[in-house]
């Protein structure tokens, strides 16, 4: 399991906003794309998923217990801004905390 299967803090902290064309049949969708009934519309050219615009976030789309064991439901289609998300970018580091999470340790030097 990766450490992402047993966090889900990104999906718990942030809004997640992309380009219409990433839903379902849209022309920059990966895989099947994201469903739209897992969106809201922000304007014609931003939707968010659904969850991910509240005090306490958490997409739609993450099941599963954050710091446990989750997963996304529709990884092989999720969303630029999800695709795009780094365990080495302080974000993760800031979701973590946010989540009561230790911080994950930077991995051993090798040589």
């Amino acid at each position: 399991m990766s450490v992402c299967q047993s966090c889900g803090a990104c999906c718990a902290s942030f809004r997640v906003d992309f380009h219409p064309a990433e839903l379902a049949g849209g022309a920059y969708a990966w895989g099947e794309g994201v469903p739209a009934e897992l969106t809201v519309p922000v304007t014609p050219a931003i939707v968010r998923m659904r969850g991910t615009d509240g005090a306490a976030p958490r997409c739609v789309a993450l099941a599963g217990e954050v710091g446990v064991a989750v997963n996304c439901t529709i990884y092989d289609g999720r969303p630029s801004p999800c695709r795009e998300f780094d365990t080495e970018h302080a974000a993760c580091a800031r979701a973590r905390q946010r989540c009561g999470l230790p911080p994950l340790s930077a991995p051993p030097a090798s040589g």
